[in-house]
């Protein structure tokens, strides 16, 4: 079973930095995608930032250049380094694992809470 404990929201001024961190149980972390979501109030979930198990990352427009997404095999932990915040990057940052074993299998983590003041 595998388990992603989130952790490192808060609340930042906008310009300012966070660095959230995933940490992920289990044997598979290795060799699956790791993405970033977020969900503001009254707007659905969407895809931030995603790195696949050779490391190769994507962003969503919003974010490009400012947020960094990385992953470290060892400690089965991926980060998402977000730098000069805005107030639309206001949400709750989930984390999610994805991975093909005869069927795709996906997992996800409770949330952090992100808030950018003005």
């Amino acid at each position: 079973q595998v388990q992603l404990v989130e952790s490192g929201g808060g609340l930042v001024q906008a310009g300012g930095s966070l660095r959230l961190s995933c940490a992920a149980s289990g044997g598979i972390f290795r060799i699956s995608t790791m993405g970033w979501y977020r969900q503001a109030p009254g707007k659905q979930r969407e895809l931030v930032a995603q790195i696949t198990s050779s490391d190769s990352a994507t962003y969503a427009d919003s974010v490009k250049g400012r947020f960094t997404i990385s992953r470290d095999n060892a400690q089965k932990t991926v980060y998402l380094q977000m730098n000069s915040l805005k107030p639309e990057d206001t949400a709750v940052y989930y984390c999610n694992l994805g991975i093909t074993i005869v069927k795709f299998q996906t997992y996800w983590g409770q949330g952090t809470q992100v808030t950018v003041s003005s």
